[in-house]
């Protein structure tokens, strides 16, 4: 499983939020380059940066900064925050970001989403499904709408999505442990990766998530638990080393441990709680 290091750059600055509340922010550096090479020095393999002003403004405001740490440190950088027109995936495009994390448009606008995975290709779109209260929230994590986790996870798989990242809202930078049971609710109706955001605390937390591996939990983002020093990067690593065997599960071994039909096993039973 991936440990994902978490990078949230707001007005220039390395910060966490509290519940997505722009105003509940904890600075942890001036210099976010330099955070994502201490990451890389700690071990990280892959980081996650997201751009908070771009998430609310619907435009990216701290690309220049994406730019910098994606050219600063040799490991795959995915990027999040006001990704919503062509002009921003054709700067994604032109840079060495390797992933492009989509979010509000995802559900907003199906014909960018579209466009998207036509442009960067599949394996370089990750859709960011944020709930809260079962319900999807868009605009940075600023207005709820009508859509269900479920549902948006249907559309997108049927829509060619293979990755998507699942937050709860509501745990996210609360220190309050992870949703194990809406991260498996998804995984278990669906055949997309997953990476789980929200919550992590703990260890223990990390070895929970990597159980679900085999279900498609390919992925975990950290950053409070990191940033104040609940453990490292390295027994983060091992930690979920520890839990996993470090062999990720198949597709064979995710619907044997799901309890589904695989691509040739004859007619599909939806999963129950499916729509």
């Amino acid at each position: 499983m991936r440990l994902i290091p978490a990078i949230d750059i707001q007005g220039g600055r390395c910060v966490r939020l509290r519940r997505g509340d722009f105003a509940d922010e904890t600075v942890f550096g001036d210099d976010s380059v330099a955070m994502a090479e201490h990451w890389v020095r700690e071990g990280a393999r892959f980081l996650h940066v997201v751009d908070l002003d771009g998430a609310r403004e619907g435009v990216p405001r701290n690309f220049r900064l994406v730019r910098a740490i994606a050219e600063a440190v040799p490991i795959p950088v995915e990027v999040g925050g006001g990704i919503r027109t062509q002009a921003t995936l054709d700067l994604v495009a032109g840079s060495r970001v390797a992933k492009a994390v989509i979010g509000t448009s995802a559900v907003e606008d199906e014909a960018f989403l579209e466009r998207a995975l036509a442009v960067l290709g599949p394996d370089r779109i990750v859709v960011a499904v944020d709930v809260e209260d079962g319900f999807v929230k868009t605009k940075g994590w600023q207005e709820q709408s009508d859509v269900r986790a479920l549902e948006l996870v249907h559309r997108l798989e049927e829509g060619g999505v293979r990755e998507i990242l699942y937050t709860d809202i509501s745990r996210d930078g609360m220190m309050q442990s992870v949703n194990l049971e809406g991260i498996r609710e998804l995984a278990q109706n669906s055949r997309l990766d997953i990476i789980a955001s929200g919550g992590v605390t703990s260890l223990d937390d990390l070895r929970a998530l990597a159980a679900l591996e085999p279900l498609g939990v390919t992925g975990v983002i950290v950053g409070r638990a990191l940033y104040e020093g609940r453990f490292t990067v390295a027994e983060a690593l091992a930690a979920l080393d520890e839990a996993d065997g470090t062999t990720p599960g198949t597709v064979g071994d995710r619907d044997a441990a799901a309890g589904r039909a695989g691509p040739d096993a004859g007619p599909s039973v939806e999963p129950a709680g499916g729509r």
